[in-house]
């Protein structure tokens, strides 16, 4: 047999293997729960907001959730900004600590790994089919905030932290640079998983190790002492999308932040590696 013949079926495989995990990914009831609960976020703050209007309470909020009455533009900046300290690693964690460990608890692991496909391709499927999940979540959030937000609120030329206020047009731009900055900071978090979920048959275990590395970078990252250690956190530049929302944004705070998430996935994307294609699976 030729080498292209044998590359034909295995490239055939591995194709085959990422179709069958974004539809076990995607199609997965639990996560499209967890979706659904993201995507309520911005159309229950939009509902609340809508609702005090014209009380003592418009125009008040933490962070960009006071901007949102005045323009639904704002809408996906607020609900991101809400979800990112606790439910976007939440619903990400759960995804990715599953991808490994949840296969080896229901016992098909082993037959995975019967496919004519390297078990180093295998696990770059499953952060294929983690990552997809994590573009997924964001997209959930910021596709209905742009419609509650346009529906409550209507959309307009957005004023900038700097006061400057420009068309409409230019902010569309601006918030979706917002969306996909938020989905690269999360590719670190999604690593942090598929380690995780190499260590152990127990995706629970893997979920909550996941989980408590991002809210655990969070604290450490608000300790002044710490200040030196800081930069290196995965949570360090998450909020840093606010960039965008200035009249010349910093790309040196944004390169450093998408150059975090490169080395978080780079560090535990190879010890997933190392882990999985040596260790000896029996379930």
């Amino acid at each position: 047999m030729s080498l292209v013949e044998t590359a034909t079926p295995r490239r055939g495989s591995l194709l085959r293997l990422v179709r069958s995990e974004l539809r076990l990914v995607l199609g997965r009831r639990r996560n499209q729960v967890l979706l659904a609960g993201l995507a309520l976020v911005p159309l229950l703050l939009g509902t609340v907001l809508f609702l005090s209007q014209d009380t003592a309470l418009d125009g008040q909020g933490p962070g960009f959730v006071g901007r949102v009455t005045s323009n639904g533009l704002f809408l996906v900046v607020a609900s991101l900004f809400l979800c990112l300290p606790f439910l976007l690693p939440l619903t990400i964690g759960i995804a990715s600590g599953d991808a490994i460990a949840g296969e080896a608890s229901a016992g098909t692991l082993r037959y995975l790994l019967t496919v004519p496909v390297a078990r180093g391709r295998l696990l770059a499927v499953k952060a294929v089919g983690a990552l997809t999940f994590a573009a997924a979540a964001v997209a959930a959030i910021a596709v209905v905030g742009i419609v509650a937000g346009a529906t409550f609120f209507g959309l307009r030329g957005i004023t900038l932290l700097s006061g400057t206020t420009v068309p409409l047009g230019d902010g569309i731009l601006r918030i979706a640079a917002v969306v996909v900055y938020v989905g690269l900071s999360m590719t670190g978090l999604v690593a942090v998983g598929l380690f995780f979920s190499t260590l152990t048959e127990v995706p629970v275990g893997a979920m909550a190790a996941t989980v408590v590395t991002a809210i655990v970078c969070g604290v450490l990252d608000q300790l002044p002492q710490l200040a030196a250690i800081a930069p290196a956190l995965l949570t360090h530049h998450w909020l840093d999308f606010a960039e965008f929302l200035r009249l010349e944004p910093d790309w040196g705070v944004l390169g450093q932040g998408l150059a975090l998430q490169a080395a978080w996935v780079a560090i535990f994307g190879a010890l997933a590696w190392s882990r999985f294609t040596t260790a000896d699976v029996s379930s």
